[in-house]
């Protein structure tokens, strides 16, 4: 087969403890799916859940041991962090039930969905779709992904980020509205997922602006952490 001109890269996130790298298909990414985040954004109650999506040359691997450059993207004068727990998923699949979910799951990440509020408040205001705001470039950091058997219990892991040091967000992943599997079940009865599918599935209060020269660290209890530093 020839093409027009060379194919992209495949986007892949490196696996704890193996060579094998796992190759990006889609990004969703879960809003408003921590009670008190939903409060500080003018929302209360379990709605039902929604979903955007990110490029997947949106992905920037946060390498261990170094602080890894995050551009500050452009058009923007407020871009907020949000830290999240990242699902992969290797099998794929439509309409799976909440209980058969965990067959689907590779393994978990410590991520994070950038956004230009500015930019995505606007276009709230003006019932636009609001991509501008979450999907540009750079603005999806993911750390390694830690297989399953790994990864210990997730699903009622520490969750946290600190800028430049300073406490912004902090709480623990069953704070979610929406588990994991009720938002696998949710999430593939509206798209086939696919293996190398992520899953970013929301992120606590604290959400906050960071300027050229911040450093972010996050992590989660059992997958680690990742440091950035914006430039």
């Amino acid at each position: 087969m020839s093409f027009i001109f060379p194919p992209a890269p495949v986007v892949a996130v490196p696996v704890l403890g193996r060579a094998e790298r796992f190759p990006v298909h889609r990004i969703y990414c879960v809003g408003r799916n921590y009670a008190e985040h939903a409060k500080e954004m003018g929302f209360t109650g379990r709605e039902p859940p929604f979903f955007f999506m990110k490029p997947a040359d949106a992905v920037v691997v946060a390498e261990p041991g170094r602080a890894t450059p995050l551009p500050y993207p452009s058009l923007t004068a407020n871009l907020h962090h949000e830290i999240e727990l990242v699902v992969a998923i290797g099998k794929g699949g439509r309409d799976i039930p909440a209980a058969r979910a965990h067959e689907h799951i590779f393994g978990y990440a410590v991520g994070l969905d950038m956004t230009r509020r500015d930019l995505q408040n606007d276009m709230k205001k003006q019932g636009r779709p609001w991509c501008i705001g979450k999907g540009f470039d750079h603005s999806a950091p993911i750390g390694p992904i830690t297989p399953v058997a790994e990864a210990g219990a997730v699903e009622k892991a520490a969750i946290w980020l600190q800028v430049n040091g300073t406490d912004r967000q902090r709480s623990t992943v069953d704070q979610l509205i929406w588990n994991i599997a009720e938002t696998i079940e949710h999430l593939s009865a509206a798209w086939e997922l696919q293996p190398g599918d992520l899953i970013f599935t929301g992120t606590p209060e604290g959400v906050g602006a960071v300027v050229r020269g911040d450093v972010l660290e996050g992590g989660i209890d059992g997958l680690g952490s990742i440091r950035l530093e914006v430039v």
